[in-house]
């Protein structure tokens, strides 16, 4: 199923498990963010674990769309800090191929 990279990819993310992060995205990964691009993933999983602001957050999932052939799936959701409060609202495009993610664009407020 399609959609279980997608899902799979924020559980990973939360619970520090970078193995299985690595393990979801295609080899030509690319995250566009408001503030950067990443290309690569490694690159990816090496921000993720080492760069990134805040690593104590998790994402409340408020929606997971797809389109007809499950190879685009849009998310809305929430990343809240280690308290659970809100840091800010995102929705997140996932371009999924052969299983895995190969694209993801970000957009926050």
């Amino acid at each position: 199923m399609a959609e279980q990279p997608v899902e799979a990819y924020y559980s990973a993310i939360d619970e520090g498990r970078y193995d299985d992060l690595r393990a979801l995205l295609a080899s030509g990964f690319v995250h566009d963010r408001p503030d950067r691009t990443i290309d690569g993933p490694d690159t990816f999983v090496g921000f993720m674990r080492d760069d990134r602001p805040l690593t104590d957050t998790s994402h409340a999932l408020d929606a997971v769309c797809a389109n007809e052939d499950d190879s685009e799936f849009a998310v809305r959701g929430t990343l809240l800090d280690a308290d659970g409060d809100p840091l800010f609202g995102f929705v997140d495009v996932h371009t999924v191929e052969n299983g895995a993610i190969s694209h993801i664009e970000t957009f926050t407020n």
